[in-house]
């Protein structure tokens, strides 16, 4: 499923024109990265939680060189699926 797809999803389950499904949709976004830019983590009960992980700094190599390479330590979102969402794939 892509973003538009998912769009039509909720409007059709809310009942509200796509446009203002859109505009949920895109809001909830973008507050989940806001809040995941603070390090705070984002708790969906029965969903799931989305939080910041920390990747520390490490050797690497080229592809096509096979020189090592120095890679700088960096954050990364990170998804896990809650209880129900799990239970529900089953």
């Amino acid at each position: 499923m892509n973003k538009s797809e998912l769009i039509d999803a909720i409007a059709n389950e809310a009942d509200l024109s796509k446009a203002s499904a859109g505009r949920a949709l895109d809001a909830a976004l973008g507050a989940i990265g806001r809040s995941l830019k603070q390090s705070d983590p984002v708790v969906l009960v029965g969903f799931g939680t989305f939080n910041v992980r920390d990747r520390a700094a490490r050797m690497g190599r080229n592809p096509q060189t096979g020189a090592p390479i120095q890679i700088r330590a960096s954050r990364a979102p990170a998804f896990k699926a809650g209880k129900a969402l799990k239970d529900s794939l089953n």
